[in-house]
Order: C-alpha cells, then structure tokens, then sequence
C-alpha cells in the first residue's frame, strides 16, 4: 500500500491472439497455459491469485490485486495497487507462441490514479507506459494510437492506448463497459470491512450488499480481506464481470465491468449498470464503453444513471485501431460540479 493510501484505480490490459493453424488444441488456446506459467507471470506483476473458477469457455481469477480471464484467444487482466501491470506483456506474448498463437491487438486502460506519485515504472505517467508498450509489443501491430479522454474534471481523464494488426478482431460483436466510481456511500462502504475469521465472510459480503443480485444468473467467485476490500468475478456463459472495493474513508473506491453483446436487448445494460450503482452509492462515476459496432449503448448508460440524480457532466468519444469506438462519461450528483 502507498503511504497515502491504497490506490483503487486499476490498470487493465486485454491482449487478443490467433492461429493459422488447423491445431485442435487452439480450441483450449491460451487455457492450456499451465498454472506455474502463470504464477510467474503474476509474480512479476506483483500479485498473486487467491481464488478461481472456470466454465466451458473460460476461466476466471481473482487476484491478490484485482482479476485474470483467460479464454482460448484472449486474455484481460486488471490490478490495482502499485502493481506493474504492463510488465506481463512480454511473459504472456512468449507463453501464447509457444502455443502457436500470435499477438494481433493490444488494449491497455485506465483512469486518473487516486496516488500518482506512488507508482512505480513503468506507470510513472501515461508518456511512459506507452513508450514501454511499444517497446514490447510485435512490429506487425502496426496500427497504433494513444489517447487521454477529457473530463470537466482533470482527476477523471480516462486514458486509452490500443493497438492492431488491421486483419483481425473484425468479427467481436461484444461491448466492454469499465465504470469506476469514488466517494462510496459510508453506510454501503462498511459492509466490506472484515468482522470476523469466517470462512463464509466474502460470501455474506456479496449477499449483504446485493452484488449477488446484480446478475443473478452468474456464478461467482468472490474474496474478502483483511482488515477491509472485497473483490469478485462473475461468470455467466461466455461472458464475465468483475467488481473491486475498497471502501477507505478517504480514497474509497470500486469497480464494477461487464461484456454484452450488441445484439442483446439493450435494456439490459441499464437494468446491470442500475444494479451495480445502487450497491455503493457513489458522487462520483466514471463510465467507459468500448465497442467496434457504433451502437449507441452510451445513450442507455446516461438513462442508467437518472435514478441516482447523477447528471452527465463530461462526454468524450474516439476511434481506435482493433478496438472501434471508445465512449467516456462522467456523471456526478447535482451537489458536485
């Protein structure tokens, strides 16, 4: 932790890969990476795993330091702290050739750092991170952009950099959607404090505060601890979603991402973003939604926030190689400008 506090802002990275080959193997993919590979991976990351879960489609850590999803093509991973988040790229690019799969689209982002002065390189600044990305990603993506998404207010700038090999990913129909919000409800924040030994803690946590109810069709995964922080993965089909607290007086703060599909009743998302919101009671939410269909589901997420009075005070959208459209929202209670 940093002196000042724990920084809850994470760091997230999607690599996405493919083979030529008519392998059988490729059907597991990335799965078949063995779990003393991934460890080391993660040790150099500074974290570990403390729970997982698995389906037919993917599997699903949850981290000392936030999440992993590996599918058979694709790998998310996000963590907080002082993690070095980037550091896993050059490892998890090796392990996936030496299962015939090659790089073809690099996604990296995050918000403004709650203790920027408290990271270590390479996040020292978002300068930095991209020069250290590029530095290990392959010549063949070649299509490359950075970008930092304004705000009204500087400390919720979301910043972007996404890279591609302009022959794949064209067929994703999935929409990610990040939402971060900061100034929890305290009355919400202290059901994640830790009041006893039980093995049953994180359970009664995700139930207590009806994170069990945000998708009820989800197998979940989750963790507490000690003395305080809750993190959880959910696992539905092919499809995941995450949450991370920590609910410090202070520096409080969680995360709440989902995967849809463009072609789902859109009403859903707003029904999901109503549900997670309602959890921690926020002023402050910072909603990103990255797509390579230009469906308007952001317009569904300004309607999602309505009920909680938190007004649209920031809009930003850009195109990125390999990842399509990029839509950034900040929404704060009226009280707060």
């Amino acid at each position: 932790m940093a002196a000042s506090g724990f920084e809850g802002f994470e760091k997230r990275l999607e690599l996405h890969f493919y083979s030529d080959d008519n392998d059988p193997t490729v059907t597991m993919g990335l799965r078949l990476i063995d779990f003393d590979s991934l460890k080391k991976v993660l040790r150099v990351v500074q974290c570990a795993v403390v729970s997982a879960v698995g389906n037919h489609f993917f599997d699903a850590y949850v981290l000392s330091e936030s999440s992993l999803f590996v599918y058979p093509t694709k790998i998310i991973i996000k963590t907080c702290g002082t993690t070095q988040l980037l550091k896993s790229i050059r490892p998890l690019i090796h392990l996936a050739n030496e299962l015939g799969l090659t790089l073809c689209g690099c996604r990296y982002t995050r918000g403004n750092f709650i203790f920027p002065k408290s990271q270590p390189f390479p996040h020292v600044n978002f300068r930095q991170e991209v020069v250290y990305i590029e530095e290990n990603l392959p010549e063949a993506l070649c299509f490359r952009k950075a970008s930092v998404m304004p705000s009204k207010n500087p400390s919720n700038s979301w910043h972007v950099f996404c890279a591609g090999d302009g022959d794949h990913l064209s067929a994703e129909n999935t929409f990610t959607v990040e939402v971060c919000m900061t100034e929890l409800d305290r009355v919400m924040a202290r059901k994640f404090f830790k009041t006893s030994h039980d093995s049953s803690v994180s359970k009664h946590m995700t139930e207590l505060a009806g994170i069990d109810n945000i998708n009820p069709r989800a197998l979940i995964c989750d963790f507490e601890f000690d003395p305080c922080g809750y993190s959880m993965n959910g696992v539905d089909g092919d499809r995941y979603s995450t949450i991370h607290v920590t609910p410090e007086d202070g520096f409080s703060y969680a995360s709440f991402e989902c995967v849809g599909s463009v072609y789902d009743d859109q009403d859903d998302i707003v029904d999901t973003l109503k549900k997670a919101v309602q959890v921690f009671k926020p002023a402050t939410v910072s909603i990103s939604t990255t797509s390579l269909h230009r469906r308007e589901v952001w317009t569904r997420v300004s309607r999602a926030m309505e009920p909680f009075g938190l007004k649209c005070r920031s809009f930003a959208m850009d195109e990125f190689p390999a990842t399509g459209t990029v839509v950034f929202q900040t929404f704060t209670s009226p009280c707060r400008k």
